[in-house]
């Protein structure tokens, strides 16, 4: 397994964070992956999560180190590396169509908060569980709010061949630290996607708080 470089969906979200050296588009978080190997399904699946977490973790023993260099040893202290546990996070199969719905905005009040016509909505019960691909897409905690036919463009370019070869599994989320700001509020995701015409992994994390 190895991660993408070079991919033109990188290149075409830019225009969403330009400043940015993440592959963020609201509140999602893309990694892009290939694998020499046959696919396997599931185990498969595993593996690039494996992968992620991996570079996860060795990113925040480098900001540990940073922080060592620029702010002292007190601050450094403070920081724990990430942690994982791969093997206790359980996967489940997701339908494409129900995975891509994309809501239509019914209406923007003064304020500028949109109202969709989709039978999920924020509200102190699902807080902090997984939210909807398309919520966490539109609606980040903080940054630039997108449109439904932001949502679409993106997956367009993501999946240029549709869906309908791609397997999906949701993943629960009780198996990293990293998770631990979306149990708090917003919401905690982590999907990953095999495109089989593309042979690549794309998995998304989603993970925030206020």
């Amino acid at each position: 397994m190895k991660e993408i470089d070079n991919d033109a969906f990188y290149e075409y979200i830019k225009q969403y964070d330009p400043d940015s050296e993440y592959h963020f588009v609201g509140a999602v978080d893309y990694h892009l992956l290939c694998d020499d190997k046959p696919y396997e399904g599931m185990k498969s699946h595993r593996e690039a999560l494996r992968f992620v977490f991996d570079s996860l973790v060795k990113h925040s023993i480098e900001d540990k180190e940073n922080a060592r260099i620029m702010l002292g040893d007190n601050i450094a202290d403070q920081m724990l590396p990430l942690v994982y546990d791969i093997d206790k996070a359980q996967p489940s199969p997701l339908d494409p169509q129900v995975f891509f719905y994309c809501p239509n905005i019914v209406k923007t009040d003064y304020y500028g908060v949109a109202f969709y016509d989709a039978e999920w909505k924020p509200n102190d019960e699902n807080f902090g569980t997984t939210v909807p691909y398309w919520y966490a897409f539109l609606e980040p905690v903080y940054g630039r709010r997108n449109k439904p036919e932001d949502f679409k463009k993106v997956n367009k370019v993501l999946f240029p061949n549709g869906t309908a070869t791609i397997d999906i599994y949701e993943w629960t989320t009780d198996w990293s630290d990293f998770f631990d700001d979306g149990h708090e509020w917003y919401g905690a995701c982590c999907w990953s996607v095999y495109d089989k015409i593309l042979n690549r992994y794309v998995v998304m994390l989603v993970s925030a708080t206020d």
